[in-house]
């Protein structure tokens, strides 16, 4: 329902991106477009141990890159956009999240084939940071923390997972999340061995509750360690 996509994603070999523009701030496509373009220099294989550090320092630089772009043009000043974002090396993942993109993981718990969703970000919304936010009006869903250049308040949360064969783990703006329980999440990733397959039922899941946002999501399958 949106009339311009403010989302942007990148899908590469070792890294994975999916950012939303802030919806009602001044250009938050070129937010997200800024942010994105700047991540994709860091898709590149790096040693485990440096994941966390190297994640960080490119969430650093696309904030950077924000900081630049509205430096050299300043009718885009109070543009800013969310970000969700995994690089993974050998069994090792780092995601990095700022806003209330999401990651879940999807993992076979037993051998009967039954599997469990697990949503590995926080969303950054006073909701989850002052106490009975949802006494006051339109607050509880509000974003507290997100991507616009500045310094202060802008660094994510880093999250580390091993990774095991069989994974499936999802990135995904909050046009997916906010509008499809995550039962329906679940089982639309459960819904096919193929990874686009599945992603494709999650964006008509989402069209189909009514679809108010926009919606982007990436499917990724671990399959061997490398």
């Amino acid at each position: 329902m949106r009339r311009r996509n403010e989302d942007a994603v990148y899908s590469g070999r070792s890294l994975f991106a999916v950012a939303d523009g802030l919806g009602g701030h001044t250009s938050g496509d070129v937010a997200s477009t800024t942010v994105i373009e700047a991540l994709r220099p860091h898709d590149r294989q790096v040693d485990p141990a440096t994941l966390p550090t190297v994640l960080g320092q490119a969430v650093y630089a696309a904030n950077q890159a924000l900081h630049r772009k509205i430096e050299t043009e300043p009718e885009l000043a109070g543009m800013g956009t969310t970000l969700v974002a995994m690089l993974w090396s050998g069994t090792t993942a780092i995601l990095a999240n700022v806003g209330d993109s999401r990651a879940y993981l999807l993992r076979h718990a037993d051998s009967n084939g039954t599997s469990e969703i697990v949503q590995i970000t926080e969303d950054h919304t006073y909701g989850n940071l002052v106490a009975d936010a949802g006494s006051v009006p339109n607050l509880a869903g509000r974003i507290s923390r997100f991507l616009d250049g500045r310094a202060d308040g802008r660094s994510p949360d880093l999250t580390a997972r091993e990774l095991r064969p069989g994974d499936r783990l999802l990135l995904c703006s909050d046009g997916l999340s906010s509008a499809v329980p995550g039962e329906l999440v679940q089982d639309a990733l459960c819904s096919s061995n193929d990874p686009e397959e599945a992603a494709d039922r999650l964006i008509t899941l989402a069209t189909d509750h009514g679809g108010p946002d926009n919606i982007t999501v990436i499917v990724i399958d671990v399959r061997n360690a490398r």
